[in-house]
């Protein structure tokens, strides 16, 4: 039930965002107001968000309320892109640090509402502890990637989160030694990367992109394609990426490890972790 107020402040903000008159933004409150009474015990807030924001884009006559959020966002962590870099290089555990700057991408969530100090994320990321460490189990899961060499496997498939945050992605994918696809939302929902988006963060050099097949929030694996879900089954390592993946995910067993930062209580309780929290967690 703590989502359901925010899921309202989000319908509003994205129907703003979409532009939308005072009589629509109405409209979309009402609508969502509606699905929150009628919801399933059972769903979990991306299967709720879905709903919502596809009232958003409806109502609003408008299939990307976020376009210019996402492609700000994108600007600003490229601006920060040789910083990243050169703080991976310097490292002593340079894949600990490109770990870490990783889950410091993970603010980067305008359906949040709030603004974000981005680079005081990035130092405080890389100086906080973790709350949620599977880190030694993550090393050696990478260390087995793709040294099996059975034929059609995909070492490490890793599942994106939110535009921006894709840079620092990328900065952890340069720093891996195993061939990397990198899945992008099928279509715009909230502020996730999409290709577009994806390709404007230069994920392309050093990842293949390829589409789950579904503009929800999250992975849920029976709205994807089937070609997603093929791969998905070959893939010996998945890295999935933010709050709403660890909702459809963290029960999908061994293989995959979730990196977020737990930013709201109903994660944070669920992670058993305190809001704020870096978390690199095995499913």
């Amino acid at each position: 039930m703590d989502c359901y107020p925010c899921f309202l402040r989000q319908a509003l903000d994205a129907a703003r965002r979409a532009g939308a008159d005072d009589v629509r933004q109405r409209a979309v409150l009402d609508r969502v107001l509606e699905v929150l009474r009628q919801i399933e015990p059972a769903a979990t807030p991306p299967e709720i968000g879905d709903r919502v924001h596809r009232i958003v884009r409806q109502v609003a006559g408008n299939g990307d309320p976020y376009r210019e959020a996402k492609a700000a966002s994108t600007r600003q962590a490229l601006a920060l892109y040789p910083r990243l870099k050169v703080l991976v290089r310097e490292a002593s555990e340079p894949l600990e640090v490109a770990v870490r700057l990783s889950i410091a991408g993970n603010i980067m969530d305008v359906a949040r509402g709030q603004e974000c100090d981005l680079w005081g994320t990035v130092e405080r990321v890389l100086a906080q502890s973790f709350a949620a460490d599977d880190g030694a189990a993550f090393r050696e899961a990478l260390a087995r990637a793709g040294t099996e060499g059975h034929d059609g496997t995909v070492p490490l498939l890793y599942l994106a989160d939110n535009a921006g945050e894709t840079v620092f992605d990328r900065v952890l994918i340069e720093a891996l030694d195993v061939p990397v696809v990198y899945a992008v939302k099928g279509g715009p929902t909230l502020n996730d990367a999409t290709r577009e988006d994806a390709l404007a963060a230069g994920l392309d050099r050093v990842a293949e992109i390829v589409s789950t097949g579904s503009d929800a929030p999250g992975t849920t694996l029976d709205r994807c394609s089937d070609e997603f879900r093929e791969l998905y089954e070959k893939a010996e390592l998945i890295i999935a990426k933010g709050q709403a993946n660890y909702e459809t995910l963290s029960e999908e067993g061994s293989r995959v490890f979730l990196l977020l930062q737990a930013k709201c209580p109903v994660i944070a309780r669920d992670v058993g972790v305190p809001v704020g929290s870096i978390v690199l967690k095995q499913g």
